[in-house]
């Protein structure tokens, strides 16, 4: 996958040996191209970064659909066409060694560059688009390119190899042109493809940026560059718009889609108004810094894998840093990704703390401020429910919930933990052969859910715990011919002949030794616990799979799978498929446990448990 990049370790090494070997820079022309290599790179990153950012753009889109997986991964080596045009640059340059030497600036060479774009790139790629929507040419070339149901920057390289020779052939008639005239200039070369590449990125961005007040006051404008909603009519009728960045040669062959101008106007007018509000929304919450670098908008290909650690990334950890301080400060909930169910939209929103934060003491205060003014803003836009995540709706932060609704008795939103459906979750991954099991967090929400309804199964509960009151609180509870399978222990060393654990509270590897071999792990603790025995087995924490026809996900929500979720998010999306009217919040209702399992399965969640 990332094999191809090692086409430009010749050219670094080049660098790196004249430097250190030379004591100089040598063939400057090596560095150049490199920079300009990392330069373009960022530039369609920072595009990628702004049109991925929902939370500035969501009134902005001309598509209303999210990135999918399959389409992420079409795109996957959209920069193939950058270490093409590396290449070509290296072989032109061993050709013509004078190249390297071309002076800095040359305000005639900017002038020549232009009149050439305008002459000869322009109607060049317009003619040749055309050509390539051919029947043959299309169907075996150009089909790749409108194969990606919605525009993103990294679409305009998402080409056939063929496509990309004839775009370097576009964008170096300019530059060659100008040096042969004795025009050229490193700033020349420079601007042109980095601007080239920018308005690459502005016309397939999905994204209107372009104020339609300027085509009003100055409308030869409209024939001179090209706006997205311009360039996104080519991709919905694709026999009209065939233009590079100039509408004009549109205009003279005669292929301007009439509705060019007035769905401008419409999109760009649209977008300061309220865009489509969601049915249901998860309040997410940010683990870690590392997991702060998994949305969209820094890096799609990184969302759109379970998270994990990656080398890659330790650079620009101080980045992220700054932004964390960024985040504190403005303390505003961003929305991060949507996706479209049975023509429902689901969005999930994050509030801008982190997971140690949770567990300060002074900052409790804070955090749940900043949650329910979360809920206030669902409950003033029409949304119909919003589900907690994990450390949202803590029991020791708010109760799983029951300060907001109980202070805000009014609320139409309607507040979800989602905790029925996770306790269903580890329940069901449990052997129907199992007749005893070993609780840790047994006095939790979960744990209490998970006791009582095994306990009328007539399983027996050794429930760790050092508070007798809370154990016995649970314990009556309980039917009072079960209430003896629910048995309280003191120690890890209680455990050590059953094979079943379901840990509700982090265990270090010391306390989890001292499990019989064979044993499985089942948890529903954040973080997970280290897979510490390899003469144990660990299941996943409790997680279901969206429906298959869900559309417009293409991020996957922390260590889980492609279109996988945690089960309180799933819990909260049953709510809102069922149509419950209730807040779910505060303890589990045991009696509802089978119920939400039963409506998760019926609307085609699927658990995905790695157990038994």
């Amino acid at each position: 996958m990332y094999q191809k990049y090692l086409l430009c370790c010749p050219l670094a090494a080049r660098v790196l040996y004249s430097w250190i070997y030379e004591e100089t820079l040598g063939d400057l022309w090596c560095l150049y191209i490199l920079i300009l290599y990392l330069l373009r790179a960022g530039l369609h990153q920072l595009w990628n970064t702004y049109v991925n950012m929902l939370f500035f753009t969501r009134n902005r889109k001309i598509k209303q659909q999210g990135y999918d997986f399959k389409q992420i991964d079409q795109e996957w080596d959209w920069d193939n066409f950058l270490i093409l045009h590396v290449l070509i640059s290296a072989m032109a340059c061993l050709i013509f060694p004078s190249l390297g030497d071309l002076p800095f600036w040359n305000s005639k060479g900017l002038i020549t560059l232009l009149l050439l774009h305008v002459t000869i790139s322009e109607p060049l790629y317009y003619w040749g688009h055309r050509l390539f929507h051919d029947t043959y040419l299309f169907t075996h070339y150009h089909s790749l390119h409108h194969s990606s149901p919605v525009l993103h920057p990294f679409t305009g390289g998402h080409a056939t190899f063929l496509e990309q020779l004839l775009l370097s052939i576009v964008t170096g008639i300019p530059i060659a042109g100008s040096i042969l005239m004795g025009y050229g200039s490193a700033s020349m070369i420079f601007g042109y493809l980095l601007v080239f590449d920018f308005l690459r990125c502005l016309g397939h961005s999905n994204v209107e940026v372009v104020p339609h007040e300027i085509f009003s006051k100055l409308p030869f404008l409209r024939y001179l560059i090209y706006t997205p909603t311009y360039h996104s009519l080519h991709h919905t009728e694709m026999g009209t718009n065939f233009c590079l960045f100039m509408p004009l040669f549109d205009a003279i062959g005669k292929t301007l889609n009439s509705k060019s101008w007035q769905l401008h106007q419409k999109i760009s007018s649209d977008s300061a108004k309220k865009g489509r509000v969601p049915d249901f929304v998860f309040l997410a919450h940010v683990v870690d810094i590392s997991s702060a670098m998994h949305v969209p908008f820094v890096f799609r290909s990184f969302a759109s894998q379970p998270f994990s650690t990656r080398i890659y990334l330790v650079p620009i950890w101080p980045i992220t840093f700054m932004f964390m301080l960024i985040m504190w400060a403005w303390s505003k909930t961003f929305l991060l990704t949507f996706y479209n169910l049975r023509g429902r939209l689901h969005q999930t929103w994050v509030v801008p703390r982190f997971g140690f934060q949770y567990f300060l003491p002074f900052a409790t205060d804070g955090i749940n401020k900043h949650i329910e003014e979360a809920i206030l803003r669902a409950d003033r836009m029409g949304i119909k429910v919003i589900s907690l995540a994990a450390l949202n709706k803590n029991e020791a932060l708010n109760g799983g919930g029951t300060l907001f609704v109980n202070k805000h008795p009014e609320l139409k939103v309607r507040v979800v933990h989602g905790n029925t459906l996770t306790a269903a979750v580890i329940l069901h991954e449990i052997d129907n052969d199992v007749k005893e099991v070993f609780l840790t967090g047994a006095t939790s929400k979960l744990g209490r859910a998970i006791a009582l309804y095994l306990c009328q199964k007539r399983i027996r509960v050794l429930m760790l715990t050092l508070s007798t009151e809370r154990f016995q609180k649970i314990q009556r509870e309980a039917p009072a011919d079960c209430q003896n399978y629910l048995v309280q222990v003191t120690k890890y060393q209680a455990a050590q002949n059953c094979k079943t654990w379901i840990v509700g509270k982090w265990i270090t590897p010391r306390e989890q030794s001292w499990a019989p071999p064979g044993t499985h792990f089942h948890q529903f603790v954040v973080p997970p616990i280290l897979n510490f025995r390899r003469d144990c087995t660990y299941g996943d924490l409790a997680a279901m799979r969206l429906p298959e026809d869900v559309q417009g996900l293409g991020s996957c929500e922390y260590t889980m799978g492609r279109g996988v979720v945690h089960a309180c998010h799933a819990g909260g999306v049953v709510h809102q498929l069922e149509g419950w009217t209730h807040h779910e919040v505060g303890a589990i209702d045991v009696d509802r446990i089978d119920l939400v399992w039963e409506a998760a399965l019926k609307h085609g969640l699927r658990p995905v448990s790695s157990v038994k």
